[in-house]
């Protein structure tokens, strides 16, 4: 016996995709159209209305949804009224199985208006259900193909393609794809990688922000109602700043104005699933917005964060020369330790390795003669450093500079006699595999891998083309390194950020002796011997 009332539940649907593309597909405009046909027909009665917005049609893990099936299942309603199949679900599978099965087996009668389907009605129902769910489907695998073309495109442009910028910036007023400076955040940022050079532990640096009461990045944007990460390991309310935290900002390269993005994708448009891609498939876009941190500044924190940098007890900040003391010796790294006499404290440096361990020298060092040494060698290196950069000014640094930039012509030369000989190699395949002297398979592989060196040695005569005219132009990355030392030129006291910025590690090899590597030495090195040359 055929029903002759019904109670029906108003399913709208509307993905982010849909919004941009189809106003007619808008929430208002579904539910007028269901409220229209509701009119129409009087022994239909609306007891419900189940929204869900901005989620797609390929999954059927949707909160309204979900719901809807619970009041189904509790015989609440009998009948679903869409505005066509696509709001249903796009899934053919999925979409299949609930229309065929499970809705039939509670009774529900379905009404997608668009496609003039009625399974009270509808005696073709089963085959217009299998074309609408199929072309829904294909539909769904075009729109995500042509959605993934565009991101890409956009990320090789340097556009940022995110919904979230990362704390310390915000998408520009008059260009959502371009990243500006939201500065107090940016400040807090600068604190961060300023208290880390310093010595700070990151747990320190965390506590000493929640101290201030500074809010953390997630409490920072839902207070100004900037877009936020939802469900991220600090998504709860009242969230602080902890470790985990300042070392993921620490760690985070766009802060140097370097815009990185595409780490993660999906396996299909139907598998959501996120997994990670390798580092060398990643999208990166050099100055692709303005830097909050200098790059020398985040390289240097991140070689703090590689070091063996322990707070030392009792104390908000790591020793001056932790990490990179090292035993002549062994190789160990030497520890610090105080000794009490009377009322006064001195402190030593000793190779943990004792000579029973296996350490030839064991040396005991006191910390306030190294810390005289340290100074004293590095003053003397920045005035060296200092020396050499007042001479590359005169006109014996312009033939320094000239002998610079004729090692960048000679190995453009050389790059550029591989590539015409790898060109004449790659113009006879054709007719080596026409001849038979090699098979397709071969004739493929071979101009694969000839493609692929043609890219990478023209990459490379490019970006010697660049160096060769920044050397020119005095702003070279072997002239540069020098003002990494000039800019601690006149400081009388050592402090972390000196030391670590300047030496790459201390060797004691005796009580007496210590051999400094500092940073940039093979730069300094060959500098010395080109001016030598020029003088001789």
């Amino acid at each position: 016996m055929q029903k002759t009332t019904y109670k029906a539940a108003k399913y709208i649907r509307l993905s982010y995709t849909d919004e941009k593309k189809n106003e007619s597909d808008s929430v208002g405009n579904q539910r007028k159209l269901i409220d229209a046909f509701l009119d129409n027909h009087p022994e239909i009665e609306a007891i419900s209305e189940y929204v869900d917005d901005g989620i797609s049609g390929l999954i059927f893990d949707r909160p309204a949804f979900k719901q809807m099936m619970a009041d189904i299942e509790s015989r609440k309603i009998d009948c679903i009224i869409v505005k066509d199949l696509s709001r249903f679900g796009r899934e053919y599978i999925d979409t299949g199985l609930h229309l065929r099965h499970i809705l039939p087996s509670y009774g529900v009668r379905f009404i997608a208006l668009g496609d003039h389907i009625d399974t009270l009605t509808d005696s073709g129902y089963d085959l217009n259900i299998s074309v609408r769910t199929v072309l829904n489907d294909s539909y769904s695998r075009d729109i995500s193909i042509k959605t993934r073309t565009a991101l890409n495109s956009k990320r090789e442009n340097g556009d940022f393609v995110g919904a979230c910028p990362i704390y310390g910036y915000r998408k520009a007023e008059d260009d959502r794809n371009q990243l500006v400076v939201d500065e107090h955040p940016a400040a807090i940022v600068r604190d961060i990688f300023r208290m880390k050079i310093d010595g700070m532990s990151a747990l320190k640096i965390a506590e000493v922000l929640n101290k201030l009461g500074v809010l953390s990045p997630l409490a920072y944007k839902k207070a100004k109602g900037l877009p936020h990460p939802k469900g991220g390991y600090a998504d709860r309310e009242g969230a602080k700043w902890s470790a985990t935290a300042i070392i993921r900002i620490l760690q985070n390269e766009t802060y140097t104005g370097t815009l990185i993005q595409g780490r993660q994708t999906t396996r299909n448009y139907k598998v959501r699933d996120l997994i990670q891609k390798p580092a060398n498939e990643w999208t990166r876009t050099e100055n692709a917005h303005e830097q909050i941190i200098p790059l020398q500044d985040f390289d240097l924190a991140q070689r703090i964060m590689r070091l063996d940098t322990r707070t030392a007890p009792g104390h908000d900040a790591v020793y001056l020369f932790s990490g990179i003391l090292i035993c002549g010796s062994c190789g160990a790294r030497m520890t610090r330790k105080s000794v009490q006499h009377k009322s006064k404290k001195y402190h030593y440096y000793f190779c943990p390795t004792t000579k029973r361990l296996g350490c030839v020298a064991a040396v005991t060092l006191k910390e306030s003669a190294l810390h005289e040494c340290i100074l004293e060698s590095l003053k003397a290196q920045i005035s060296n450093v200092a020396s050499i950069d007042a001479i590359l000014a005169e006109s014996a640094g312009q033939r320094a500079a000239q002998a610079f930039a004729a090692q960048y012509l000679t190995q453009i030369s050389e790059n550029e006699r591989q590539l015409n000989a790898l060109l004449g190699f790659k113009s006879t395949l054709y007719e080596n595999m026409v001849g038979g002297l090699i098979t397709k398979e071969d004739y493929k592989n071979f101009k694969a891998n000839y493609s692929a060196d043609e890219a990478r040695l023209r990459d490379a005569i490019e970006a010697l083309r660049q160096k060769h005219e920044d050397v020119l132009a005095g702003k070279g990355e072997r002239l540069r390194w020098m003002e990494h030392f000039k800019r601690f030129d006149g400081l009388a006291e050592l402090d972390r950020r000196m030391v670590i910025s300047l030496i790459k590690s201390i060797r004691i090899l005796s009580k007496t002796e210590v051999d400094i590597t500092f940073h940039y030495q093979d730069e300094f090195e060959a500098a010395v011997m080109l001016l030598q040359k020029e003088v001789a």
